[in-house]
């Protein structure tokens, strides 16, 4: 089972090829190069893209110019060569490649996209179910040594760490959404317009109106 996964949620797109549950390789670049890495997956694997099974994209929440590039991409690549697709959250993907702590995406406008009901300080109740949610940094009333992880993590730093969490440096890897974890978490595949965006707010042009 050949599986090229991508995300391009965030400022960092991600891009991986597992055989079998196998990482063959990675990429790290930008949404716009997201076909680019995936021809140089198969290239160094040995593969070609008709060699593929199954495709896995990441769904947000992040940019919406880079979520509607990946679906767009993903839609593109199924259609041309009749394979399955699989959708999976970029907070999931993130928290998947740091077990136990908490993923915190830039939103942009003072917000970051993360999952409510983990860490939570100050709070009797175990939740059934962490949904994913917008709101403010100062908002994330978090239980102290929390670890942050994301791109939010890294623009928020300073408050977060004030607030009593840890981030780990910059140029860590566990900020980065790796495709690897998109294609270990995928369940679900079929067609490729029925892969959902996950936005969680309206982009800015629609808000204005």
């Amino acid at each position: 089972m050949l599986i090229l996964a991508f995300d391009t949620a965030t400022a960092v797109a991600t891009s991986a090829l597992l055989r079998d549950g196998e990482t063959l390789g990675e990429r790290a670049s930008t949404a716009m190069r997201v076909l680019a890495d995936a021809h140089e997956l198969l290239r160094e694997a040995g593969a070609t893209a008709t060699d593929l099974d199954r495709l896995v994209v990441g769904t947000g929440p992040g940019s919406f110019t880079g979520i509607r590039i990946g679906l767009a991409a993903a839609r593109g690549l199924a259609l041309g060569l009749g394979l399955p697709v699989a959708g999976v959250s970029t907070l999931d993907a993130l928290a998947a490649g740091a077990p136990g702590a908490l993923p915190v995406i830039d939103a942009r406008r003072g917000e970051v996209f993360t999952l409510a009901g983990q860490h939570l300080r100050g709070t009797s109740e175990v939740p059934l179910r962490c949904e994913p949610r917008c709101l403010r940094p100062e908002a994330l009333a978090l239980a102290a040594g929390t670890t942050c992880v994301g791109d939010g993590a890294v623009r928020y730093r300073s408050l977060l760490e004030a607030a009593g969490s840890q981030v780990p440096p910059d140029e860590s890897e566990l900020h980065l959404p790796r495709a690897r974890f998109h294609a270990l978490l995928a369940e679900t595949f079929g067609a490729a317009e029925g892969v959902e965006p996950l936005y969680l707010r309206l982009p800015d042009a629609e808000a204005k109106r």
